[in-house]
């Protein structure tokens, strides 16, 4: 498998997952932290192109903690011969965890806040969070953005999902690349707008918006899953071989 047996359907399907999953979701969980170095970081008298660096840098290692992410859980696919059975078993439970995940978002379910665990709150991580923010180099910022990537995520947890059944590092790296740079535009902008992203109407409609996504994308993950059923119930036989009269054998 390679990247480009991804359809478009799928590709587009991915970053729309992302980019309104950020909206909705991610504004939470990851707003206090960017406001935090934001406030702590950035102060009035940087210059706009020093903030711009610090958000891009920020975003940058945030992007590349999924990436690794997906490297490793595309890898770990890969160890084992993934059947149409194994593959359908993974996709419905991707596709169930993320309706699940989308009703939770959109307030019907509590379920997010039972799978993300607050390893925010734990002492060590606190010490290197703050290490980084009262830091001064350019690189502190890079560092931030690996610490959140790594912070627990429900998003994150089914985009890995997706990246074990890829079977292969490179293109499970690909698929949270790709959910990562979906994820940028509404967390670059957050550092600048946080006033107007953070509303709460227009972050309700953007929850709504983004909750109804996920479960399309849940549902989309449930259809692959049917389609690896039915290659299970009926296999097709590979390379059949067309005889002539006289050949093949005796």
């Amino acid at each position: 498998m390679n990247f480009y047996e991804y359809g478009s359907l799928e590709l587009l399907a991915i970053l729309a997952f992302g980019f309104f999953g950020s909206l909705g979701h991610c504004i939470g969980m990851c707003g206090g932290f960017i406001v935090s170095y934001t406030t702590a970081k950035m102060g009035p008298s940087m210059t706009k192109s020093s903030q711009i660096s610090g958000h891009t840098f920020y975003n940058l290692g945030r992007v590349s903690a999924y990436t690794l992410l997906g490297a490793l859980f595309g890898f770990f696919g890969s160890l084992w011969d993934a059947t149409p059975m194994m593959r359908m078993i993974m996709f419905a439970f991707a596709g169930v965890m993320m309706i699940i995940m989308g009703l939770s978002l959109s307030g019907r379910l509590k379920f997010l806040s039972y799978i993300e665990y607050p390893i925010s709150q734990k002492l060590w991580f606190k010490k290197l969070f703050f290490s980084q923010l009262n830091s001064k180099s350019k690189f502190s910022f890079y560092t931030l953005g690996t610490l959140n990537g790594f912070l627990p995520c429900g998003l994150v947890y089914a985009m890995l999902i997706t990246a074990i059944a890829t079977k292969s590092a490179l293109l499970g790296a690909g698929v949270m690349l790709l959910f990562g740079l979906s994820t940028i535009p509404t967390l670059f902008s957050l550092g600048f707008l946080v006033g107007f992203i953070s509303q709460n109407r227009f972050r309700h409609i953007m929850i709504e918006i983004s909750s109804l996504i996920i479960v399309i994308y849940g549902a989309w993950t449930l259809y692959k899953a049917y389609a690896n059923y039915q290659a299970y119930i009926h296999p097709q036989e590979k390379f059949p071989m067309k005889c002539e009269s006289g050949k093949c054998g005796a």
